[in-house]
């Protein structure tokens, strides 16, 4: 498709431009809102997101990002990371973990995105500006099949994931 003439200039956004401070803490949820409990670490995020938190702290949504949460995760003090995993227990069963817990020759829980998310947080090293922690909050879930709804074993481990991450957040 070819214009017909000269294109107009687009006018900046206000604040274009301007340094935007990065908070040093990230709250990160990671998963599928279509597959069910795939979706848990959006959930937790978006309930965050009604309440008050320190202004140190930054939520984000990451849905099934990967590679592109690189930017979001650099040069932070912290991120805390929530996401459906697969692990042993029953389901509703959360876990605490580090990056350096995953692992082939490891049997802790696998992050259903481990690879997208991992390379992102692997990137973030290879250039020189990862976060100095990073902290897992895993969930295994009970179902994981199209529709939009959590199952009720996993919606009732969102306030125990909220106090979770609330803890963690005071250190």
């Amino acid at each position: 498709m070819k214009p017909k003439g000269p294109l107009p200039a687009l006018e900046e956004e206000p604040g274009h431009g301007e340094s935007h401070a990065r908070r040093p803490v990230l709250v990160l949820g990671i998963g599928n809102i279509l597959l069910r409990d795939e979706g848990i670490g959006v959930r937790v995020v978006e309930t965050l997101q009604t309440m008050e938190l320190p202004s140190t702290v930054e939520t984000l949504d990451g849905a099934t990002a990967g590679i592109d949460l690189l930017d979001a995760l650099a040069d932070r003090r912290k991120v805390i990371v929530i996401d459906a995993v697969h692990a042993d227990g029953p389901p509703g069963t959360v876990l605490r973990f580090s990056p350096d817990q995953i692992g082939p020759q490891q049997h802790v829980a696998l992050s259903l995105h481990q690879v997208g998310f991992l390379e992102a947080l692997r990137a973030t090293r290879v250039i020189g500006c990862p976060p100095e922690q990073v902290v897992i909050f895993g969930i295994r879930p009970k179902t994981v099949e199209y529709g939009l709804q959590l199952s009720e074993q996993i919606s009732e481990a969102i306030p125990k994931l909220i106090e979770l991450v609330m803890s963690e957040l005071e250190t």
